[in-house]
């Protein structure tokens, strides 16, 4: 279906005249007929009755007017929605991350984002793959190192370092390790070194396995050691970042950390200008400070 031809039928039929029609659709009244005919031709239909007073829909003519009317009013709405996205955050934002920080530190955090814009829709894609933002797999990422895709606005939030954690009760029980040694009477809790995660985090375990422990936990995702550790079967790999928001986990062996890992939020560059992508940048940007203000009152930096 021609739109243009559409458009013009339906000032038209909104006219009641060639005339009228062709000074809405800023063309003359000639050119309007033809583009009416060919229309009708192309529908294989008479659109309009004509008669010296001027233009009166045919049945098949209303129907086409219903719908292009309702076509008007959805491109006007989404008009209006544009205009006012300038000012406004609503709609949906795609964001990647990987499972761990997406699972233990952003999305407890979204409650926030929520409240500020009721209107946004955040649709949280966790995955240890690397999505195509430029190809628009997801709008906005945050990940573990800087981001290798051309055409990106990228910013370094943080660092992040793998430590070693256990419950008290784990340790009230088992004992609380002195050297890495010690860790052959412990149950080593961690994401195996084969497994999708940072290269510092697959470092640090395959260290720390050098050491012959007999007894291990693997999982394929930090959530799964967390609980384990929570649930005190032993002296987990974890992040961090998660000390702030399960702060009755102890960290042992503090000498023993991996190699620092940046974390980085990227967009498309055609992206830089979305209401969206900057309330939701914004939101990171504060909740970050916050994160790293509770840190240095927890003496953890």
């Amino acid at each position: 279906m021609d739109w243009d031809k559409l458009r013009i039928f339906h000032a038209v039929a909104d006219a009641g005249s060639l005339t009228h029609a062709g000074d809405l659709a800023a063309s003359v009244a000639p050119t309007v007929s033809r583009q009416i005919r060919a229309l009708e031709e192309a529908l294989n239909t008479t659109l309009f009755h004509r008669h010296a007073r001027g233009l009166i829909l045919t049945e098949q003519g209303e129907l086409l007017f219903d719908a292009t009317q309702s076509m008007n009013k959805r491109i006007d709405a989404a008009t209006a929605r544009i205009r006012d996205s300038e000012e406004e955050v609503f709609g949906e934002l795609k964001v990647t991350t990987t499972y761990g920080f997406g699972a233990l530190w952003l999305a407890p955090r979204l409650t926030k984002l929520y409240e500020k814009y009721p209107d946004l829709n955040i649709d949280l894609m966790l995955e240890e793959r690397v999505l195509d933002l430029p190809m628009r797999e997801a709008d906005v990422a945050i990940r573990m190192k800087e981001p290798s895709q051309a055409d990106l606005v990228r910013k370094r939030l943080m660092s992040i370092r793998m430590r070693l954690y256990a419950s008290p009760d784990y340790l009230a029980a088992n004992g609380k390790p002195q050297r890495l040694e010690d860790l052959s009477t412990h149950r080593l809790i961690a994401q195996s070194p084969t497994s999708a995660q940072v290269t510092a985090g697959a470092q640090l375990v395959q260290q720390l396995l050098s050491y012959d422990v007999p007894a291990k936990l693997t999982v394929n995702n930090y959530f799964g050691v967390l609980q384990a550790v929570i649930s005190n079967l032993g002296i987990g790999v974890l992040p961090d970042y998660i000390l702030e928001d399960f702060p009755s986990v102890v960290r042992v062996l503090p000498e023993i950390e991996s190699n620092e890992v940046p974390v980085f939020l990227a967009y498309p560059e055609e992206l830089r200008q979305s209401k969206r992508v900057s309330a939701f940048r914004d939101f990171v940007q504060e909740e970050i400070i916050a994160h790293r203000r509770q840190r240095r009152a927890m003496g953890d930096d």
